[in-house]
């Protein structure tokens, strides 16, 4: 699964989330491929992942992209990005 990280300049939160993905992503089993992105070029490079996941506050920047976007409220809870990425499966 391609699974694209989104925050305002693409270094900084992104950065953290797409870490925590993959340790959780691990956990699962999962095989992923985790990216990070900008919200200025993320409805782009959106087009080629499977899932996006972006904070609450830049999702509706995101409406109307083609791949699912799904909300991470607090990028530290691993539980939480467990619960979005199962959803997801």
């Amino acid at each position: 699964m391609d699974i694209l990280c989104v925050c305002g300049n693409g270094i900084g939160t992104s950065v953290l989330l797409k870490a925590n993905v993959e340790q959780v992503a691990s956990q699962l089993d999962m095989d992923v491929n985790v990216s990070t992105a900008d919200i200025g070029t993320a409805p782009g490079t959106a087009v080629t992942q499977d899932l996006v996941l972006t904070s609450a506050q830049l999702a509706p920047e995101l409406e109307g992209v083609s791949t699912p976007v799904r909300v991470v409220h607090n990028f530290m809870d691993l539980n939480e990005i467990q619960q979005v990425l199962e959803d997801a499966e």
